[in-house]
């Protein structure tokens, strides 16, 4: 449970006036939901209860949040009151706990229940219509169909009998009444010798069975995404105690704590290490495969495989603190939430099965009064009330959130709501920051040229010895050209700076001068024609020129500027594909901007823009009527997430933009905007499609059913056909963006450690 502040709810929360109210968020497991209708009113009573703020039920992963004053309320009484009105209530396992996995239990459950019942469905439909005129075979349908009904179906019966004991319907209400309906109307025609109906009874049992299973084996496959996740941890850990190394699981590791990780060994926790050195494979938070070399001081991640030395580490985060962790529980929240739509749904769902209800009694009415057919009128409403399964409808959003959000993990993109897919649908343009977002964000040397009687090498030698003792970002640039190009260092003495315009310093017993051309005419020193043309040029195309001169002269002129990564230009294409127009917001001056937007393919600039007027310049596009996605990565760009109607921030930039931003891309990787709006249009799309289908499915199936058009063993195969390929559409989300996933496949989830760890709340 995390505690949280009452004023940081979303969607009309409560809160207290005056002091702040520390709420507590509980991750619950709900049990005996059978469709849409469940859900809502599980949801609607736990958000009325006394000291519940919020309270969110999703039906596809059985899963319901609230966020409540632990003043007021307890998790013991949620479970009680939901206990009261035929639920269960219980909390969230650990991971590795068996239980862990819901779907998967339920699965082997309702497998148990076909292979049991389709072997006596079968059979009894074979006295029935092969031996209809033999007594032996009418009496021996009856024990055989009861077994279907009243042991492999109990689940669905005993869920129905709740409900009506608590004065409340579900579809497994729908279920009971029907397949009842039938089996006591046969036993009557039994008695009487009329024809029986037990191989409806028995079948429509066996197909609704069969549906749960696809259908809770779909689900599980949907949230596998979260469990491929929380297998990557370590299992065990070398814990030092005295000295001596004590193998423990890791869940025993407590913050503080000394672990050894010796190589080819996973980092069971997130820590400090203390002593050795190593290099460490990150591939599986980063998708970055060269190893990264750790020393003392540096920070581990868990799951992350060391692959060299032996490393001492001193535990800073464990269990649901570690980055790991961390990103499950905002995946699951994503998961959790609900696209706008979803709204429409909740409604329909609530007054649904009692419609239904209204719709077979009336039914059978119309057949038995009007049409003077009783039996005929009992074999439409049982058609009806089986057809009419609202369980399609209730999968439809979240199993496509479900699938959605965990593709978008092992793709590197966090979703953070449902909300933000009907956004991503309407943008029509994009608003990059410059620095740290289209750029590198540190400068590089490009290209350096000399005057016609001196070496290109002998002026960034003694550039690069006058820069040595500056920790200017240019200065570190050329210094860095030096040493990878491989030229001779030199010692300088008697180093100055000149504040804004550069460096002097003695080289070899010559005065140099490095720096702009200010600072060279100050010194007497002018440049030539030449290199005057260089310099000009160069600075038209967005770099900065420095000068570089000894001796009463300028001997050359490098370019420095910090480089666009190389993954922009295919990104604006990318995007202008998607019909999205692409900006560029800058505080730099209009032609550094414009030199950029010229090298990527931006359509626009905007240049010049104070940190405080980003905010400004995006609600004017929006005043506009443009719909805005800012794509940011500091804290002067947070305004401008909020402010857009899609916040993207840059994993590797800092825990405030990250915070404010509706999609988080867990690496630098500026392709990862083109997956966050791709892949949250394409699971909007899916949504669409699975209601599309839910809706219509009900709206031309129950006035089939009515008439007389649809069986019943029709409509049960048909009913549990209709919620397997809603999730099974949704499922196809998993093969989103394949060809442009990293190497390491869903395991790399390419979240770097630095992101992960501005996540923390």
């Amino acid at each position: 449970m995390t505690a949280v502040r009452a004023d940081g709810l979303r969607d009309g929360a409560e809160k207290d006036r005056g002091d702040v109210t520390l709420l507590e968020r509980a991750e619950l497991l709900v049990d005996g939901m059978s469709c849409a209708s469940c859900a809502s009113r599980v949801e609607r009573t736990l958000a009325r209860y006394p000291g519940v703020a919020e309270a969110r039920v999703n039906f596809a992963s059985a899963h319901a949040t609230v966020l409540y004053d632990p003043a007021a309320v307890s998790v013991p009484d949620l479970e009680r009151r939901v206990g009261d009105i035929g639920y269960g209530l219980a909390p969230v396992p650990p991971a590795g706990d068996p239980a862990a996995d819901p779907d998967d239990a339920e699965r082997r459950r309702w497998l148990r229940c076909v292979i049991g019942a389709w072997p006596l469905a079968l059979v009894v439909m074979a006295l029935t219509f092969g031996f209809a005129d033999h007594g032996w075979a009418r009496w021996l349908a009856l024990p055989l169909a009861g077994l279907v009904q009243f042991v492999f179906g109990w689940p669905i019966l005993s869920s129905g009998l709740a409900r009506a004991r608590h004065l409340s319907a579900n579809m497994d209400t729908l279920i009971a009444l029907g397949t009842l309906a039938a089996f006591f109307y046969s036993v009557a025609q039994l008695l009487s010798g009329g024809d029986l109906y037990f191989e409806t009874a028995a079948l429509l049992i066996s197909f609704i069975l069969l549906g749960r299973y696809f259908e809770a084996r779909a689900r599980s496959r949907a949230s596998r995404a979260i469990r491929a996740l929380l297998e990557l941890g370590a299992k065990e850990a070398r814990l030092l105690v005295d000295g001596e190394e004590r193998m423990v699981p890791v869940e025993q590791v407590h913050v503080g704590d000394r672990v050894r990780v010796r190589p080819g060994e996973k980092v069971p926790v997130d820590g400090v290490v203390i002593d050795g050195a190593s290099a460490v494979d990150e591939s599986m938070l980063t998708g970055e495969s060269i190893p990264v070399e750790k020393s003392p001081g540096a920070t581990v991640a868990g799951a992350t495989m060391n692959t060299s030395g032996a490393l001492t580490v001193r535990a800073t985060a464990v269990g649901r603190d570690t980055a790991l962790a961390q990103i499950v529980r905002l995946i699951e929240q994503a998961q959790a939430s609900r696209a706008p739509v979803q709204r429409l749904v909740d409604q329909v769902a609530a007054i649904f099965v009692p419609v239904v209800l209204a719709v077979a009694t009336a039914t059978f009415a119309v057949w038995w009064l009007a049409v003077g057919d009783a039996t005929g009128g009992l074999i439409a409403a049982v058609a009806v009330l089986i057809i009419a399964c609202p369980c399609a409808l209730g999968l439809a959003t979240p199993t496509a959130l479900m699938v959605g959000a965990g593709r978008g993990a092992s793709l590197g993109v966090l979703i953070k709501g449902g909300e933000v897919l009907q956004r991503a649908r309407r943008l029509d343009i994009a608003v990059f920051d410059k620095t740290g977002t289209l750029t590198r964000g540190e400068m590089s040397l490009l290209d350096v040229e000399a005057s016609a009687d001196i070496a290109s090498e002998e002026v960034l030698r003694r550039a690069a010895a006058v820069e040595a003792d500056s920790e200017h970002p240019i200065a570190t640039a050329i210094v860095r050209a030096a040493r990878e190009r491989g030229a001779e260092r030199s010692v300088a003495t008697a180093f100055t700076v000149v504040a804004g315009h550069g460096a002097v310093a003695s080289v070899d017993g010559t005065r140099v001068v490095v720096g702009r051309r200010k600072l060279m005419a100050d010194e007497g020193l002018e440049p030539s024609a030449e290199l005057e043309r260089t310099a000009s040029q160069w600075e038209a195309l967005g770099r900065t020129a420095v000068f570089a001169g000894w001796e009463g002269r300028v001997c050359g002129v490098l370019a420095v500027a910090d480089t666009v990564k190389p993954d922009a230009r295919a990104v604006v294409d990318e995007l202008h594909q998607l019909g999205i127009e692409v900006a560029i917001i800058t505080g730099d001056n209009a032609r550094t901007a414009e030199a950029i937007a010229r090298e990527v393919g931006i359509d626009r600039v905007l240049a010049e823009v104070l940190p405080e007027d980003k905010v400004s310049e995006v609600a004017r596009l929006q005043e506009r009527g443009r719909v805005v996605a800012m794509v940011g990565d500091g804290i002067n760009d947070s305004p401008a997430l909020v402010q857009a109607d899609l916040g993207i921030a840059i994993g590797t930039g800092t825990d405030v933009a990250i915070e404010s931003s509706d999609i988080t891309l867990m690496s630098g990787d500026l392709e990862g905007v083109v997956t966050a709006i791709g892949l949250s249009r394409r699971t909007l799309r899916v949504i669409y499609q699975n209601l599309g289908w839910a809706f219509g499915y009900n709206i031309a199936a129950i006035p089939l059913a009515a008439v007389g058009a649809l069986h019943p063993v029709i409509a049960a195969a048909a009913m549990a056909t209709s919620s397997v390929s809603v999730v099974s559409n949704s499922l196809r989300l998993r093969r989103f963006g394949r060809a442009r996933s990293s190497p390491s496949g869903a395991a790399a989830t390419r979240l770097t450690t630095a992101a992960v760890e501005r996540l923390r709340a």
